[in-house]
């Protein structure tokens, strides 16, 4: 094909994937989005009780999911998938809301536990069902409550501390499957069914190791780039590969004192 600038060469991979149109989702397995329940009458007032059903490793994520299936005589719901912390058996009660004890796998308000608690799958705004402290082997901490103001501060797994309503939820525990990516993956073959069950991303040619028809970087007697790699932000969709409008090159040296922001 021909590029609105005349010059010859074929729709590189940048160009075929903003295209559209053509896409599959590896859904085969998925047993949908880890999220906590719906907040409802019966959660607001008191608290419900379920039975952890269903434990399942769902096909493209790290950790482990399980549904839990409300028990008489609460009030019937469908089965919702939510992230599993670790050390939890299967067939375990999950208690929902305030009058949750302190035990692992169950969900409260963040504002109704002790400081110092680690939890996860962690609520940013009160019934959004989960955003932070998901993947697997993480956890968020909760540091201080101010009851005046109905706002809890806790520490996200980036370290970075944040004010939240004391009314969000969040699972007790840690999220299973941590340490999963310290085992090395060592053979093509693993890294084959790894993607194959998350997204079509996998294997990776490099530009360099393509023909100069294929890529700007392509070509040569021996693998270089051989122009500059960075490149203009409104450079055409074929052109625009490398280091796109970098405000800087090479390696960070010096020191960065990061002063933390009270909130």
């Amino acid at each position: 094909p021909v590029s609105p600038q005349g010059a010859m060469g074929r729709v590189i991979r940048g160009q075929r994937k903003g295209a559209g149109s053509v896409f599959r989702a590896h859904v085969k397995h998925r047993k949908g989005p880890a999220k906590l329940r719906a907040v409802d009458f019966a959660e607001r007032h008191g608290y419900i009780k379920g039975i952890v059903k269903v434990r399942a490793a769902p096909r493209p994520r790290g950790s482990r999911a399980a549904a839990a299936a409300p028990a008489p005589p609460a009030v019937p719901a469908a089965l919702v998938p939510a992230l599993v912390p670790a050390l939890v058996p299967s067939a375990v009660a999950a208690l929902l809301l305030s009058a949750a004890q302190l035990n692992i796998g169950n969900v409260l308000p963040v504002g109704t536990m002790p400081e110092g608690t680690i939890v996860c799958c962690l609520e940013e705004k009160p019934g959004d069902r989960g955003k932070l402290a998901r993947a697997s082997g993480n956890y968020a901490t909760v540091i201080s409550h101010n009851p005046e103001t109905k706002k809890t501060r806790v520490k996200l797994p980036s370290g970075s501390k944040k004010v939240i309503s004391s009314a969000n939820r969040a699972v007790v525990g840690i999220v299973a499957g941590g340490g999963r990516i310290d085992k090395p993956i060592l053979k093509a073959g693993r890294a084959y069914h790894k993607y194959k069950a998350k997204r079509n991303c996998w294997p990776r040619v490099r530009g360099v190791a393509m023909n100069p028809v294929e890529h700007p970087f392509g070509g040569g007697n021996h693998q270089h780039i051989g122009k500059p790699s960075t490149i203009r932000r409104d450079a055409p969709a074929g052109r625009k590969v490398g280091l796109i409008a970098a405000r800087r090159t090479g390696r960070l040296r010096g020191t960065k004192t990061v002063q933390e922001k009270e909130n």
